[in-house]
């Protein structure tokens, strides 16, 4: 099987989408290995963290290129494989790929996008039907998504979501205890950790988004103490510098698509996690259009004290 993964990864690579057939069998060897993980995954440190991608394929090959590839470097996806960028097939099918292939390399979790609804709406479903000519991918995929974990912990200190807490959990092991084999819900506790966001508020607030919450600095604080955590990072939303820390530093927000739906201008950023629990914030533009060309990387060391 492994030589039938790396032809499907070398064409992947080159931006050659897999045959309808081809996707059925990526998704069941994918769900063999994603059904064993837990929902909140452990991950263990040096790894490099990544946000949204937005099925933007040329600046996902931008990210390997400064992050490095598979298997040299450790990953973390964040969620939002699909939509919105013209290469959501050959995006999600890559990161699928991958994952099949080094399961201890690559660890993703389930975003906002990664579900039946949204994907109707935002562009993954339309380019299912018009790339093969019917919706079996797009059902082949969203019917794996529900495998996807909901979260990971790296090293017991740093908690990695798609978009924020919730009301209704107060532990890691509430969390654990969510059912997630099935469609992201309308609202819930399951929905909070897909959908919120922080916002400057105290406490909890009433989402602009029409699913999950806002919320505050005092909420992140508690979360991250009763849970002996050092750090809570999240994706989820549009950074113009690909990153920002909020809630006197106990949150990050990473995004990784940049210039956003080829219209935003805006930079994008992941966060590289050493052995020594240092990190380190890589920022990059979008990947050029045009032959030789070359993106501008910006290097941010940040090792708050929290780290230390």
């Amino acid at each position: 099987m492994e030589a039938t993964i790396d032809n499907w990864l070398e064409r992947l690579f080159k931006c050659e989408a897999l045959t309808e057939e081809e996707v059925k069998q990526l998704s069941f060897k994918a769900r063999e290995v994603l059904q064993r993980e837990d929902t909140v995954q452990p991950v263990s440190s040096p790894v490099t963290v990544v946000g949204d991608i937005h099925g933007q394929w040329n600046d996902l090959m931008e990210m390997f290129s400064i992050g490095g590839n598979l298997p040299g470097t450790n990953y973390v996806f964040l969620g939002d494989y699909v939509d919105r960028g013209f290469y959501s097939i050959e995006t999600v099918s890559l990161i699928m790929a991958l994952k099949v292939r080094y399961p201890d390399r690559i660890h993703i979790i389930r975003g906002n996008h990664e579900s039946r609804g949204i994907t109707q709406v935002y562009g993954f479903y339309d380019q299912c039907l018009k790339h093969y000519g019917s919706p079996g991918v797009w059902s082949t995929f969203t019917d794996l998504f529900d495998f996807i974990p909901l979260s990971i912990v790296i090293d017991n200190r740093i908690f990695c979501v798609h978009g924020g807490l919730s009301p209704s959990l107060e532990t890691l092991d509430h969390v654990r205890q969510q059912e997630r084999f099935r469609e992201v819900p309308h609202d819930g506790p399951f929905c909070d950790l897909i959908w919120s966001d922080p916002d400057d508020r105290v406490g909890w607030g009433i989402s602009p988004r029409g699913a999950g919450y806002t919320f505050g600095e005092d909420v992140t604080a508690r979360w991250n103490q009763m849970n002996g955590l050092s750090l809570t990072v999240r994706a989820h939303q549009l950074v113009m510098e690909g990153y920002n820390y909020t809630h006197n530093n106990q949150l990050l927000t990473l995004f990784s698509a940049p210039n956003y739906c080829n219209r935003c201008g805006n930079q994008a950023a992941i966060m590289e996690i050493d052995e020594n629990f240092d990190s380190l914030i890589l920022q990059f533009d979008a990947a050029p259009r045009t032959k030789g060309g070359k993106a501008q990387i910006k290097v941010s060391r940040t090792t708050p004290d929290y780290f230390l």
